[in-house]
């Protein structure tokens, strides 16, 4: 057959072809073609595919590049990404009605969580290198700016992100059939390819090379018959053509896009788009199997063999946890409908808690929200059972022999204090979870209700059946919701304007205390109880109920051994209780108990109220993941800066009047090393404004208080910033400005004394009286106490109420000389300890004054050895016994 009929009958053949495939024509037969060139096909696409179709490149390119982790490529996809996005809006407007595609906000689920795994990894960071690490930077940044507008599409996709819209199958259908289509143009380009003969004739002329209209396919089979059919046979078969095989894939393509296929989460895709992740489970997942035969005859037994085969796949690597938990919810409906008895209810319950706590693999991740909510409903339908059949009996204690599910009493082998005990850390890991100052983590709270409702029927149950121990167990329980919580009607009742017979939250923690101090054998769960006990008192006022609680337990010498979250406990214990003090006026107390947490500086870790940053360099990945864990959640939080003023308060109102007593002393010991270290800071700069912060504040007010003057210092701490920032958030807070006025003008007062004591020569009581505000008993009863302890050098002349100064204080001059022969005295000191070491110490051990070292030589030159006598005389017999050896040595030579 020629050329001519070959390509005519094959181009009448493709004129025929779909509306969408269009074939252009070839030139004519002036232009002359090789036989590498092939015909151009083109597929008309609407705008929405080709929009598409440039997303899916952009995500796919993202999803690769995250295998390798290349941080600068996953930037300038992500740029791509955005910018296909933006050219994408009007057709998403027009066509989708604003909503943003569901494969689109998967993408940018998936690259935030990556982009966090990543950032977090701090080891992994390390190995990055300067340019990928440079890119995750600018891309965290970008990201987080670019997801503002996608918060509630990423909320509600990770409600539910196994679920697929119709959209995202849609455009999965789509893509696919592109993908398709452009392996199928592959493959046809390959097979002619291969078709092609290795070598040209060797006399072609310039006939055979004019292009006579037809395609490629028809010129490479009339070119070289012998290499492309291997027999006769072969040549004259009915092939199938490229147009014919393009119709089949379509159809194929059409046909699966109507089946409905399994929703399935995809966590990646393969580079050539074909291919389905299959997610953990057996082969058979997609099919839900059957629970019993049709003809089957539902009773205990064989409901009971069902759950244990069910159970029996638990903890196993292909196991499918959802299934699971469907398959246990499936059987509860069966057994409800069939009365198989309240025992077995218990059972299946018990059992759907269980495979509800073990559906997320990680310990240290809250569950999801879906989950969180069956398991709060399981653990009440399943105590409600238990508390009104009291003939059913739910232990650890009861083997799987022991089990009885058809006559009472019924024992069913489980453990509802453990089931609770893992509700509540639940509950505190998803309050962790969230965001304190969001809307969401005031609905996470609300859920706290329910867990104290459950906690209050595990209580009721274990009361009825449990031992001592697991009684303490569940009173623990309580307590830990109960005694960070302030009850005003305590006070209240304190006042009188409640009735005696009041329940409140101190009766209710007293009780609950008691029991576990009489009844519990184990130093943990009492020694927790203490400390909440002793919070609580703290926390409503009971100064001396707490102060006695910490005394008599003996909890300083021991809590050094207990573990992270006591010690955690107990630093916040101490906190509470030093704001206690504070609020009844015991100043000294209150410093006593805020030292040891604010002179570490770092009270935030100590109260697991956060990691400070500047320290991250000092732990690993894995003891930062530690620690986190231990956080304390939000609403547990105790005020830092509260804290910290109350200290730096109470220290200025303790060292100023020491720092005026012993000014000129040369061994003065400093009471608050960090208050000391503010206000010598504050003394080092040559230029202090106004104060702005609260420790400015607070350093302002020490220097006024170091002058006497009583109205600046307190002016600097009570006013309208700080009592926002402090004074109001304490109850009563009127109550406790007053009393720290008082203070402020009673130290004031003897600070002056001190300071200007040296000035007068006798000084009016009254006058002291009206310069501080105060009454005329209360400076008589200040200055009878600092002559009392010799503070003051003074007498008191009653009738003229003066203070009569005894001028024994030395003057400025006479107290730098003592101060100066102090220091003297400690160089020669230390000259002759160095010498003494280095001569050899002929003196007893420890350290001698030098009144006690002549005493030593005396007493030495009274019994005949005089020190340096006897030196010369130990010198004097090693120089004879030298000399006799020298002549001993002579004689033998000779």
């Amino acid at each position: 057959m020629s050329r001519f009929f070959a390509g005519g009958s094959d181009s009448d053949s493709e004129t025929s072809s779909e509306e969408e495939q269009v074939q252009f024509p070839r030139p004519t037969a002036t232009y002359s073609f090789s036989d590498d060139e092939e015909e151009v096909k083109r597929v008309v696409r609407s705008t929405k595919e080709k929009r598409y179709e440039d997303l899916s490149n952009c995500i796919k390119n993202i999803r690769n590049y995250k295998k390798i982790k290349d941080m600068a490529s996953i930037l300038s996809s992500f740029e791509d990404l955005t910018r296909a996005y933006q050219k994408a809006l009007p057709v998403i407007s027009k066509e989708e009605n604003g909503i943003t595609p569901r494969f689109y906000v998967r993408c940018l689920a998936e690259l935030e969580d990556f982009i966090t795994e990543v950032w977090e990894d701090r080891e992994g960071r390390k190995n990055l290198s300067k340019n990928n690490s440079k890119s995750l930077g600018t891309l965290r940044q970008k990201f987080r700016k670019y997801i503002k507008d996608f918060e509630e599409d990423l909320t509600k996709f990770r409600e539910s992100p196994d679920q697929e819209s119709e959209e995202e199958e849609e455009h999965e259908a789509s893509a696919s059939e592109s993908e398709e289509e452009v392996a199928a143009q592959k493959a046809v380009q390959f097979r002619k390819e291969v078709e092609k003969p290795s070598k040209q004739p060797k006399d072609e002329d310039s006939g055979d090379s004019t292009d006579w209209g037809s395609d490629s396919e028809s010129e490479t089979e009339s070119s070289d018959d012998d290499n492309q059919y291997m027999n006769i046979r072969e040549r004259f078969l009915k092939r199938t053509t490229e147009k014919e095989e393009k119709d089949e894939d379509v159809e194929k393509k059409k046909k699966k896009a109507k089946e409905i296929k399994p929703r399935r989460k995809r966590e990646e895709e393969d580079e050539e788009g074909g291919w389905e992740t299959v997610t953990k489970g057996p082969a058979t997942s997609a099919e839900k199997p059957k629970m019993f035969a049709k003809d089957a005859e539902i009773d205990i037994g064989l409901v009971l063999n069902k759950l244990s085969e069910i159970m029996s796949a638990r903890g196993k690597k292909r196991t499918d946890r959802r299934q699971q938990i469907e398959l246990l919810y499936e059987l509860m409906a069966i057994a409800q409908l069939h009365n198989l008895g309240n025992a077995c209810a218990v059972k299946i319950r018990f059992n759907i808690i269980s495979a509800i706590f073990d559906y997320n693999p990680k310990v240290s991740e809250p569950m999801k929200l879906e989950y969180w909510a069956k398991l709060v409903v399981a653990m009440k339908e399943m105590l409600q059972i238990l508390l009104a059949t009291k003939d059913i009996t739910l232990s650890e204690g009861v083997l799987e022999d022991q089990e009885e599910y058809e006559k009472a009493p019924y024992y069913v082998r489980g453990c509802a204090l453990t089931a609770v005990e893992r509700l509540d850390d639940e509950f505190t890991k998803l309050l962790k979870e969230c965001d304190p100052h969001s809307n969401e983590y005031v609905e996470r709270l609300k859920d706290e209700v329910v867990v104290t409702e459950v906690i209050e029927q595990v209580l009721q149950y274990t009361e009825r059946i449990g031992s001592d121990n697991e009684i303490c167990r569940v009173y623990l329980r309580k307590i830990d919701h109960l005694y960070y919580k302030f009850d005003p009607n305590v006070l209240k009742k304190k006042k009188g304007e409640l009735p005696a017979n009041t329940s409140t939250s101190v009766e209710v923690m007293d009780k609950l205390c008691k029991f576990i101090y009489a009844k519990d054998n184990t130093d943990r769960i009492r020694t927790r109880a203490i400390l909440c006990h002793i919070y609580h008192h703290a926390l409503h006022d009971n100064w001396f109920q707490a102060r006695d609680l910490t005394l008599m337990s003996h909890l300083q010498e021991n809590i050094h051994n207990a573990d992270p979250s006591t010690l955690i406990l107990y630093n916040r214990m101490m906190a509470n209780l030093g704001l206690c003090a504070f609020r009844q006026g015991n100043v000294k107390d209150a410093h006593r108990c805020l030292v040891e947490l604010m002179v570490t500086a770092k009270p935030k870790e100590l109260l697991a109220q956060g990691l400070l940053p500047q320290r991250q360099h000092e732990r690993s990945a894995e003891q930062e993941k530690v620690e986190k864990q231990r956080q304390m959640p939000f609403h547990m939080h105790i005020n830092l800066e509260l804290l910290e003023c109350v200290y730096l308060v109470s220290a200025m109102l303790l060292e100023i009047p020491y720092i005026a007593e012993h000014e000129f002393d040369a061994r003065r010991r400093m009471i608050s090393k960090t208050f000391y270290q503010q206000l010598r800071s504050s003394e080092r700069q040559s230029l202090v404004g106004p104060p702005e912060s609260m420790r400015e504040h607070v350093v302002a007010a020490a220097k006024a208080m170091r002058c006497g003057n009583w109205q600046a210092c307190a002016n600097f701490i009570v006013n309208k910033k700080m009592n926002a920032k402090v004074w109001d958030l304490f109850y009563e807070a009127d109550r406790v400005r007053e009393m720290l006025t008082r203070f402020i003008k009673e130290e004031s007062l003897r600070t002056y004394l001190f300071t200007y004591s040296n000035v007068y020569s006798s000084i009016s009581i009254p006058s002291l009286a009206q310069m501080y505000d105060l009454p005329n008993p209360k400076v008589h009863s200040l200055i009878s106490k600092m002559i009392i302890n010799e503070e003051l050098m003074a007498s008191l002349d009653d009738p003229t109420e003066t203070v009569v100064m005894h001028r024994s204080e030395p003057s400025r001059l006479q107290a730098l000389s003592m101060q100066l022969a102090d220091k003297v005295t400690n160089l020669v000191d230390a000259n002759e300890r160095i010498f003494e070491m280095k001569q050899g110490n002929y003196f007893q051990r420890g350290n001698m004054g030098n009144r006690d070292r002549g005493n030593y030589r005396n007493q030495n030159m009274n019994q005949g050895g005089n020190w340096g006598g006897q030196r010369r005389d130990n010198r004097n017999q090693r120089n004879r016994q030298q000399r006799d050896n020298r002549n001993q040595n002579m004689i033998e030579e000779e």
